[in-house]
């Protein structure tokens, strides 16, 4: 999966992006004191003898970060500053309410997580808990050179009487990695909450991430089930997978053994 445009006017601000990107969001303050620069010449070194970097001033750190999101890789929200996702929210509509579909913000980086474990606990799909272990521990997008990790999250807006905020239904995973042998590649994962399913929520996800790995260049996406869970191989499917190949006794759920069964789909056809 081809890597975002990353081309920096300068070296400050690749660092800047750098710093957001790693953490997942910042404020200016945070970046100002993270991103030093060195002191300028001419300027009294410190009593050690040696020069220390510099806090880059306010008008600098402004100009940096405004041309960052002109139409580049960041986006700022009540003075947050965030990766751009670079792709919209769309809506639709279940048989009894309206939902958005929406690239996943750094604040749903917990409830996706929680959703993960909830869903992976059903023993209905395979999610390494390291997915969830990781995107509780640092950035929940990851858009740089070497990985790609995008997650988009069907979201319920609560509705009048019922409690202010509103309700992730499910997620879907695109990871890549830009490794030479693999690069054409990412592995997708998608999952919605048990008391949502049948309602068209799932196959809107995993369109949604098959469209965004394909704007990025990706030829073959794939993941790996249960060859227990029925529900997944027809929605897989009924999108256009098939069946590539089965490892017999390969996963553990309960106490049985259950056979792993990859799925993949081209997206240049």
């Amino acid at each position: 999966m081809s890597a975002p445009d990353l081309e920096f006017e300068s070296d400050v601000e690749g660092r800047i992006y750098e710093y957001v990107e790693r953490r997942g969001s910042a404020t200016r303050e945070e970046v100002r004191d993270a991103v030093r620069v060195e002191q300028t010449a001419g300027a009294k070194p410190p009593r050690s003898g040696t020069e220390s970097p510099a806090r880059l001033s306010v008008p600098d750190l402004n100009a940096y970060i405004d041309d960052l999101l002109d139409g580049g890789p960041l986006t700022e929200r009540d003075g947050t500053l965030y990766v751009s996702p670079d792709a919209e929210a769309e809506t639709h509509e279940a048989a009894d309410f309206e939902y958005v579909v929406r690239p996943a913000d750094e604040d749903d980086r917990h409830e996706i997580a929680r959703l993960i474990r909830e869903v992976a606990a059903e023993g209905a799909i395979v999610v390494d808990e390291r997915v969830a272990d990781a995107i509780e521990e640092s950035a929940l997008i990851r858009l740089n050179e070497r990985e790609s990790r995008m997650f988009f999250v069907a979201e319920r807006d609560a509705e009048e009487g019922e409690r202010d905020e509103s309700e992730l239904l499910g997620w879907v995973h695109v990871h890549g990695f830009e490794l030479p042998a693999r690069d054409h590649t990412a592995e997708l994962t998608v999952g919605v909450a048990s008391e949502h399913r049948g309602q068209g929520i799932g196959g809107n996800l995993l369109e949604r991430g098959m469209s965004w790995a394909a704007d990025r260049e990706c030829i073959k996406v794939y993941q790996s089930l249960p060859a227990t869970n029925d529900d997944a191989f027809d929605l897989l499917e009924e999108h256009g997978w098939e069946r590539e190949a089965t490892r017999t006794d390969h996963y553990r759920v309960g106490d049985d053994l259950v056979d792993e069964v990859q799925m993949a789909k081209r997206l240049d056809d």
